[in-house]
């Protein structure tokens, strides 16, 4: 049966979705094409009418996951915009977000994955980086009037770090103190 073009497009946009879900739980080399497309409710013959390797879909899942994180710290910031690098602090650096291994940063879930990628799926990574890095610029003008390249990519860095470091570990309280320590690092390196 012959599928119309919206309904191709449909199916693209949700296997883009399931991967992108997908890689950050189990990583880029963890899930096969063929387990893939059955999240998405599809066979894997489909994958090849929509994408033209698997790298293909890792750059396209791996964008729009960047997309999803960044639209995750602007809800943060829109819920509490007195304080937005605060509120983006509370919900990055906290247990749920340590727990969301689907839904959470990309970076953290893929990071080391995607250094071993190609230059698509690192460029992915990349323009997601940066909306990150003005997003943070931001940040910080508003809280001292100073906008500091250096001072956002120390903040991030502090950050993807420490939910790294959370998940690593079993002992829950030593993934709190992780996340806690950054906490107190970030809000000093903000306002220094």
């Amino acid at each position: 049966m012959r599928v119309s073009r919206v309904q191709a497009a449909e199916n693209r946009e949700t296997v883009i979705n399931v991967a992108s879900r997908l890689f950050r739980e189990r990583g880029f080399d963890g899930i096969g094409l063929k387990d893939l497309m059955k999240g998405a409710g599809l066979t894997q013959g489909a994958f090849y009418k929509q994408f033209a390797s698997k790298e293909d879909l890792a750059a396209q899942a791996s964008r729009r996951a960047m997309e999803s994180a960044t639209l995750r710290w602007s809800d943060a910031t829109a819920a509490n915009p007195e304080d937005p690098l605060g509120a983006v602090i509370a919900f990055y650096l906290s247990m749920d977000h340590r727990g969301e291994k689907m839904d959470g940063c990309p970076i953290v879930a893929l990071g080391s994955d995607a250094a071993r990628q190609g230059t698509d799926v690192k460029a992915s990574f990349e323009a997601g980086i940066k909306e990150h890095l003005e997003i943070l610029g931001r940040f910080i003008a508003e809280t001292n009037g100073e906008e500091s390249e250096g001072k956002a990519m120390a903040i991030l860095s502090t950050m993807v770090g420490a939910v790294l470091l959370s998940r690593v570990v079993n002992d829950p309280d030593l993934a709190q103190a992780f996340l806690d320590a950054a906490t107190d690092q970030v809000r000093e390196a903000a306002v220094a």
